[in-house]
């Protein structure tokens, strides 16, 4: 319903924002990563949302970056995850380094984050990694079918990775093919979100 609110920062608490817009104040729960990237209090701030209704409470969810936005409505699509679950996994993990553990295979990087055990962490990898196969093969632009790509294992990691920040694969591809096959996954992450961001 709520893509984003643009509006003052008029109050925060550890695991929320106040966001006022038109004279009414937008409790967002928000990570840890979000709260530390808000403005003073006063200042004009802009949060991508979420909403979340149950039968007994509407919960509004804001982030400070439409990558952590997408990681977490990718996050509590796992069966067992929670928006609780979710957030604490996002405010002990920056976006990239959550699609780095899942690309990546690395379940024990997601049980730093309160709540997650080695189980659910292994169930995060699974459904996730399954997920963004699907969303490569629907769009017909998995790693295997684009041309330079293909050959390497870091170039195809770091495209699920890139995905699950909400980029497309036929977005990321091009990007990534550019760089150096052999240099480490985080690198061409890293490397790609710097050359996309300046692209913008």
């Amino acid at each position: 319903m709520f893509y984003s609110l643009k509006g003052i920062l008029i109050h925060t608490e550890p695991g929320f924002a106040v966001v006022e817009c038109g004279g009414v104040g937008f409790k967002c729960l928000t990570t840890m990563s979000t709260q530390r990237a808000l403005p003073k209090l006063g200042s004009q701030v802009t949060l991508y949302t979420h909403m979340n209704v149950r039968e007994d409470a509407i919960d509004l969810f804001g982030f400070a970056t439409q990558g952590e936005l997408h990681c977490f409505k990718l996050l509590t699509s796992v069966t067992g995850v929670g928006s609780k679950v979710g957030l604490a996994i996002l405010s002990e993990l920056a976006s990239e380094q959550v699609a780095m553990a899942i690309a990546s295979g690395d379940s024990k990087t997601l049980t730093r984050a309160p709540g997650v055990g080695n189980k659910l962490a292994q169930r995060i990898i699974l459904e996730l990694k399954d997920k963004l196969k699907g969303l490569a093969a629907e769009s017909g632009t998995a790693p295997a079918a684009v041309g330079v790509v293909s050959a390497a294992g870091n170039i195809s990691e770091a495209i699920n990775a890139l995905t699950v920040l909400g980029y497309s694969p036929s977005e990321v591809a091009p990007v990534v093919a550019k760089l150096e096959p052999s240099l480490p996954v985080e690198e061409l992450i890293r490397l790609s979100l710097k050359a996309m961001a300046g692209r913008f």
